[in-house]
């Protein structure tokens, strides 16, 4: 297939974090143009700035938008259609989490579950929501969200976490039949990649994982964002389907 992205919009919705910046630099070098949307906090706004303005090529923007919050989502909308005029490829890379031990029944409290849901899974479909409308109207739209193996083997920074990421793959598959034919739905699943997105993760606990992982290594954030990129490019013949990239470590 042709791997160009020339003539295409691409947003990336929590693109200053590790992997979300690299899949936008990926993005650009094959001739998209490149929205990243991040929150309205001084700290966000200047990883954002960082990562539009590290990007080959011209035209690209950062835009304010917060997942838990659906009428910023729509004014991130109203900023897309008018920097760009289109949009055809979603990429959702906006998380959350806080480590929580499973047996733990106490510390996972009504407000975390609440929070996570709200960031992880309430969040990835209200965005969905939003742009499904300028999606379709590419006629060849995609979707890619960020999932994870704790969706399906139960084991992850918190149960909470692990039932969001398990609502992703659900989610996929659903909006899958209900975009088609003129928007595709797909997910990545890492399994343990090198960021700080989870707090407290230590070198240690990368070392013991790469180990007990059948390809001896933990995830790049280069691993996961090459998936994301293979489903614009690649694999145009797919929707609905959860890609796992995780070395091996589910098995």
């Amino acid at each position: 297939m042709n791997q160009s992205m020339n003539g295409k919009v691409v947003l990336i919705v929590g693109g200053a974090g590790s992997i979300g910046a690299v899949a936008a630099a990926r993005f650009a070098e094959l001739g998209a143009r490149v929205a990243i949307s991040h929150r309205n906090t001084a700290e966000e706004t200047a990883a954002a700035a960082k990562v539009v303005q590290s990007l080959p090529g011209a035209g690209h923007a950062a835009l304010v938008g917060d997942v838990a919050q659906t009428d910023t989502l729509k004014a991130l909308r109203a900023g897309i259609e008018r920097h760009f005029g289109r949009l055809d490829v979603l990429v959702n890379a906006a998380g959350f989490t806080k480590p929580v031990p499973h047996a733990d029944l106490d510390a996972l409290d009504d407000e975390l579950i609440d929070r996570m849901f709200a960031v992880n899974w309430r969040g990835q479909f209200a965005t969905i929501r939003t742009f499904a409308p300028l999606l379709k109207a590419s006629g060849d739209g995609l979707i890619v969200s960020i999932s994870s193996i704790a969706g399906t083997n139960g084991i992850g920074s918190s149960i909470a976490y692990c039932a969001a990421k398990a609502g992703i793959d659900v989610m996929t598959k659903s909006l899958a039949r209900v975009l088609a034919p003129e928007v595709r739905v797909l997910a990545v699943a890492p399994g343990v990649v090198d960021t700080s997105f989870v707090p407290g993760r230590s070198a240690d606990f990368n070392a013991k994982t790469a180990a007990t992982t059948p390809l001896q290594r933990i995830a790049a954030p280069e691993d996961i964002a090459s998936a994301i990129v293979a489903c614009a490019t690649q694999l145009g013949f797919a929707t609905g389907t959860t890609f796992v990239v995780d070395g091996g470590r589910s098995l």
